[in-house]
């Protein structure tokens, strides 16, 4: 059972972002996964109508926190300590799904892989590693 909801992630992310908390939409939390669907839109574009990197960033970013999330409820405080992502091939098309796996969590240091795609798309347009400090439990 995931500690964190998908429904508790929404309406975090709708209170944490107003005006943008409903562009990233949770659509799974299990134990260890969260998955983050956006409806891009011309903000999130660069010429040619590629996603931009920073969208993949912030998308691999939001899963990640989201997979940590469903192990230890809900910890504001847990923060991006590293973000490495490569570009593997175009990210063209409207619905960026981005899906992220909690691949070890310990006392301090919590490491997630996320791969980002085009809805409906087999292979990966991008591949993330990141890594979350977590807060001291005094």
């Amino acid at each position: 059972m995931t500690r964190f909801t998908a429904e508790e992630a929404n309406a975090f992310l709708a209170r944490a972002f107003p005006g943008r908390g409903h562009q990233n939409q949770v659509a799974v939390m299990e134990p260890g996964r969260a998955v983050i669907r956006l409806a891009a839109d011309e903000t999130h574009l660069r010429p040619g109508n590629y996603i931009s990197g920073p969208t993949q960033m912030s998308l691999a970013d939001t899963a990640a926190y989201m997979a940590i999330m469903t192990v230890t409820g809900f910890e504001p405080m847990t923060v991006t300590s590293n973000l490495n992502i490569n570009f593997l091939r175009p990210c063209i098309g409207t619905v960026v799904i981005a899906e992220g796996k909690l691949m070890k969590i310990g006392q301090a240091l919590a490491i997630i892989e996320v791969d980002i795609r085009i809805e409906g798309a087999e292979k990966a347009a991008s591949h993330a590693i990141v890594t979350y400090a977590l807060p001291r439990k005094d």
